[in-house]
C-alpha cells in the first residue's frame, strides 16, 4: 500500500472548534453519518466484510440506548482491525472513520478524528493530488454543514 501524505483542508479547525461545544451523543450520530459517507470506499474492496458498518450502527444505537458503551467500543476496534487488514488506503481511512465514530461513545473526541479519516478516505479515493485537495475540502465543508445541522436540530 503506497502511502501519500494527506493533506488537509483549512476548514478543520473550524470542525474541531464546533466539535468541542458540542454533545458526546450528537458527535456520535455526526461521526457515524461522515463515516457512512465512505463506507463503500471499505466495501468496495472487502465487500464481505461488515465490521466497519456494524461499528457504524454501533455508533447509532448507542446514542438511542440499544447497546452499552462497552459494545460500541468492541464494534470500534473490530473496524480498526479490519482497517488494518484492508490492504488499500481509502478502505482504510474509511474503516478507521467507522471505527472512530463508534469510539466516540467512549470518547467524544473520537468524533473528529473519524470526520478527518473520512476526508481522507476521500481524498486517497479520489487519485491525483488536484482531484484530492478538491474532494477533501469539499467534504470537510459538508462536514461542517453536518454538524451544525445536528446541533440546530
Amino acid at each position: 500500500m503506497e502511502s501519500r501524505k494527506f493533506v488537509d483542508a483549512k476548514i478543520k479547525r473550524s470542525i474541531a472548534d464546533h466539535a468541542e461545544q458540542t454533545d458526546q451523543r450528537i458527535l456520535a450520530l455526526w461521526a457515524a453519518d461522515c463515516a457512512e459517507r465512505v463506507l463503500a470506499c471499505f466495501e468496495a474492496e472487502r465487500p464481505g466484510d461488515q465490521r466497519p458498518r456494524k461499528a457504524i450502527e454501533a455508533a447509532r444505537a448507542w446514542v438511542r440506548g440499544d447497546v452499552s458503551m462497552a459494545a460500541a467500543r468492541a464494534a470500534a476496534f473490530a473496524a480498526h482491525n479490519a482497517a488494518r487488514e484492508a490492504g488499500h488506503e481509502a478502505a482504510s481511512a474509511a474503516a478507521r472513520a467507522a471505527g472512530h465514530a463508534a469510539a466516540t461513545a467512549h470518547v467524544a473526541e473520537h468524533a473528529a478524528h473519524s470526520a478527518t479519516y473520512a476526508a481522507k478516505a476521500m481524498a486517497r479515493a479520489a487519485g491525483d493530488a488536484d482531484a484530492a485537495k478538491a474532494k477533501t475540502e469539499m467534504e470537510r465543508q459538508w462536514q461542517l454543514r453536518r454538524l451544525l445541522d445536528h446541533r440546530i436540530s
